[in-house]
């Protein structure tokens, strides 16, 4: 295993840490107080390319791998998990369905436009009564002609207000379960599409989180993504690439955590001595440098299955469950360095606590990527389908390892 960047991701990790520490994070404490989402930084993160990443060039992207998105994407939730959400979003959850499963006319009316931020994608999926259990969509979708009338409520979907297409998952037969949902590229200017804003939150206040309500939509058939009752597939293929950017946004916040803390810890004075030079300081200071590797190396190894093709559901699981556990556990010893200013508003640490504690609750809660781990592991359910090994050496046999 070569754990070494090439020359091209190590220079698109250069290229976004570099826009993240002058570009991003002067903005964040302001925006954050504000809760306002900043269109002008939406503008500035269009402008250099960024939502184009993993694009192929002819619809106007990067086409860079998984690797260097992954590094891009910690990059940015170290200083902002807000607009590391905005970023994820409109590449995970939007642009890569549309890529993997649209026409050619979709790609071509969509991605290029995405890729410079021109256009702003958000991903229907969650509702009031259906968070986990994606299959219990109330969301319904009747044909009529050429058309399909769309009715319905979606909750908590990130870029709501601020979207000009949204991905919306609809029943289309009940009766049929996960088989019966179709999923649409619904224009958000559409008649009987509207938004509203869901403010305030626990975290991510400069983040666009937002209600969705389909009254009587007309979506013509030829924005149907995928076909009939492939909606459900659409739907767990995006969550896959959700939970991938999560995972590595979470990395990019226990990072964070440890940059404050170290800095912090080598200024702030007590008894007469560094607070750095405590033993207790200490061991949480080596707590969050060891999770970061881990769960850097969790996610470049879903990275790097992703890259070759092979199925990671599990891999992405496993990055996602740890990463976003750990980055919670990060933000907590972050406040408890600093102390009484940890609870403070005027200092990082209360933000990262925040917006950490969210990562385990979207793209799938820690109970959810638990089940999916152990029902793998007991060969219940295999998470990259039958037959795939599924431990990080792929199953070698114990004679295997040792020729390693």
């Amino acid at each position: 295993m070569n754990f070494d960047l090439t020359p091209e991701q190590r220079e698109i990790w250069l290229w976004a840490k570099e826009f993240a520490d002058k570009e991003i994070a002067p903005r964040v404490e302001e925006n954050d107080h504000k809760a306002e989402f900043d269109f002008d930084l939406l503008k500035k993160i269009g402008g250099q390319g960024f939502f184009g990443a993993i694009l192929p060039e002819k619809y106007g992207g990067q086409g860079i791998d998984h690797i260097a998105y992954a590094l891009m994407t910690e990059e940015i939730a170290r200083v902002c998990s807000s607009t590391r959400t905005l970023f994820s979003v409109q590449i995970s959850l939007v642009e890569k369905p549309i890529l993997h499963y649209g026409t050619e006319a979709q790609k071509e009316k969509y991605l290029p436009k995405m890729a410079t931020g021109e256009m702003i994608g958000c991903f229907g999926l969650t509702e009031p009564g259906a968070g986990s259990d994606a299959v219990n969509q109330a969301t319904t979708c009747k044909q009529d002609g050429d058309y399909w009338i769309l009715n319905g409520q979606k909750t908590w979907i990130s870029n709501g207000s601020i979207a000009d297409v949204a991905i919306v998952m609809a029943q289309a037969d009940s009766s049929k379960g996960s088989r019966g949902i179709c999923a649409f590229l619904v224009d958000t200017k559409t008649e009987g599409f509207s938004a509203r804003y869901i403010k305030p939150k626990l975290g991510l206040h400069s983040s666009d989180t937002s209600e969705l309500f389909l009254d009587n939509v007309r979506v013509h058939k030829d924005q149907m993504l995928g076909g009939y009752g492939e909606g459900f597939k659409v739907a767990m293929y995006s969550l896959d690439q959700g939970r991938f950017s999560v995972a590595a946004g979470a990395v990019g916040v226990i990072q964070g955590c440890l940059d404050i803390s170290t800095q912090y810890a080598m200024e702030r004075e007590a008894f007469d001595q560094k607070i750095g030079e405590f033993q207790m300081v200490q061991q949480m200071i080596a707590e969050m440098s060891m999770n970061a590797e881990a769960g850097r190396l969790l996610v470049l190894r879903a990275a790097d299955k992703k890259d070759k093709g092979v199925r990671n559901t599990r891999e992405t699981s496993m990055a996602k469950l740890f990463c976003g556990d750990m980055a919670q556990k990060a933000a907590y010893n972050a406040v408890q360095i600093f102390g009484g200013y940890g609870f403070s508003e005027e200092y990082p640490a209360a933000r990262y606590y925040r917006d950490a504690r969210v990562l385990t609750l979207y793209e799938g809660t820690s109970q959810i990527h638990n089940l999916i781990l152990a029902q793998d592991e007991l060969g219940i359910r295999p998470a990259n389908g039958k037959n795939a090994p599924s431990n990080p050496v792929d199953r070698l046999s114990s004679q295997e390892l040792l020729s390693v």
